[in-house]
């Protein structure tokens, strides 16, 4: 019995430390790069609904481009959080160009579980949820 329980606790430490590891976030195993589809049609997607409940203005973005990485953090001990700053130019549905700033964190998903994306256009955070200018996402 002592060695079932014994088995039983390193299986769940083993387990668990793979899920508690952000290094590995960069390394190669599924963490979205600034780019990338999903992420650019999530961003599309989310905004549509802000503006629909938020803004009311009625916008929408049509696509995003000249996208690149500002920064990033690589999560490295075992408490740093890895981290993505992106930043790239929304073209807007009524013919204006704006930046766009977004910060895709490693392991920050609903309950630790997945990744979290938080962006911010410029002009388009009136009520200042990521700081004025956007600084908390560039």
């Amino acid at each position: 019995m002592k060695s079932l329980i014994i088995a039983f606790a390193t299986t769940l430490t083993v387990s668990l430390s793979s899920f508690a590891s952000p290094a590995l976030a960069f390394g190669g195993s599924n963490f979205p790069a600034c780019d990338a589809p999903q992420v650019l049609s999530y961003i599309q997607k989310r905004f549509v609904w802000n503006d629909t409940h938020v803004l009311k203005r009625g916008l929408a973005i049509k696509t995003i481009d000249r996208v690149h990485r500002n920064r990033s953090r690589y999560g490295d001990k075992y408490w740093s959080i890895p981290r993505l700053y992106c930043h790239g130019t929304a073209y807007m549905n009524d013919g204006h160009k704006r930046q766009i700033w977004w910060l895709i964190e490693g392991g920050q998903g609903f309950a630790g579980i997945g990744d979290n994306l938080e962006y911010c256009i410029s002009g388009l955070d009136p009520m200042k949820v990521h700081g004025a200018w956007c600084r908390s996402v560039r």
